[in-house]
């Protein structure tokens, strides 16, 4: 039996050169705001309704562009789980504000990248290399 996939979804919002993490209840890691698509779900319409139950955020959808996608085990799920997010730039609506299951939420530079899940540093490294962080 191989090792199962988990398909999900995640928004870089950047903000003076730093990106929005959030983490979760029960987690020690920062992840990436998004989440888990469902099935039969564009993964547009999943980035833009885990974005306003995690942060409050109403993503514009006709700003929704795709960034990159990245692979890593997911963090803290056993039996190891591998981990497939699709990242986006959106312009939302908003202050972004803890809600659901958000715990904190942080704007985190590079230099803070060890606070966040496996894909989520492969996420601010990309971004770093492009420019967009510090």
């Amino acid at each position: 039996m191989g090792i199962a996939v988990l398909h999900s979804v995640g928004w870089a919002a950047i903000r003076d050169r730093r990106v929005l993490v959030v983490r979760t209840r029960g987690r020690d890691a920062f992840y990436l705001p998004g989440g888990k698509i469902e099935a039969g779900e564009a993964p547009e319409a999943a980035l833009c309704r885990e974005v306003a139950e995690e942060l409050g955020v109403i993503l514009d959808r006709f700003t929704v562009r795709p960034f990159a996608a990245f692979t890593g085990p997911a963090h803290g799920i056993e039996p190891r789980v591998t981990l497939r997010m699709l990242v986006y730039w959106a312009e939302g609506g908003g202050n972004p504000r803890p809600g659901r299951e958000v715990a904190e939420l942080a704007w985190v530079s590079s230099a803070e990248q060890l606070r966040c899940a496996p894909v989520a540093r492969k996420v601010i490294e990309r971004l770093l290399a492009e420019g967009h962080i510090a």
